[in-house]
């Protein structure tokens, strides 16, 4: 024989054993990596900002300012995410309060409708999260949200009216209703 006579060795040969000590190897690599990768559940912030930014409604000639909010660590019953927006037009911050349910991971929260928005400036927003009834504060961050467009570009008063989105005759575009 051209091998000498010997058992041929190659990948048809591996066996079962072979196959599952290579898993276990595997498998523990893994695990390590995972292990030595992970955050603490004590070491994670109870809240992430998701996303953030301006909302102009030209149907409704409104325009307003918030964030998304997903809740990372669990809080006790009764807790709230507590909001202070500055105010485009000046004074003291609009306060927006949102009670945590059990079953809701995910919060969106803004503001009610705003004035004086200008193009390219930073309005600044303070998150905290008040834990349970006696509203304990455990979480603050702050942030900035910018506007794209000035407050400028909303008609004077709503393009429509109602549920049905019916044309409103009070609203005049360019000379016209």
């Amino acid at each position: 024989m051209a091998n000498g006579g010997g058992r041929r060795k190659g990948l048809k040969h591996i066996g079962l054993r072979q196959i599952v000590l290579a898993g276990a190897g595997l498998l523990a690599v893994l695990l390590a990596i995972g292990w030595a990768t992970r955050t603490p559940p004590g070491e994670r912030p109870y809240l992430r900002i998701a996303g953030k930014g301006f909302l102009f409604n030209y149907r409704l000639a409104e325009a307003s300012y918030g964030f998304t909010a997903q809740l990372l660590r669990p809080v006790a019953n009764a807790s709230v995410i507590e909001a202070r927006f500055e105010d485009p037009v000046g004074g003291p911050p609009i306060l927006v309060t949102e009670r945590l349910w059990p079953a809701s991971r995910q919060y969106a929260i803004r503001t009610p409708g705003l004035a004086g928005i200008r193009k390219d400036r930073p309005y600044r927003v303070t998150v905290r999260l008040l834990e349970g009834w006696e509203h304990k504060p455990i979480f603050q961050t702050e942030f900035t949200v910018t506007s794209d467009l000035d407050g400028a570009v909303m008609p004077k008063a709503p393009l429509t009216i109602g549920p049905g989105y019916a044309r409103n005759p009070a609203a005049v575009i360019g000379g016209r209703t």
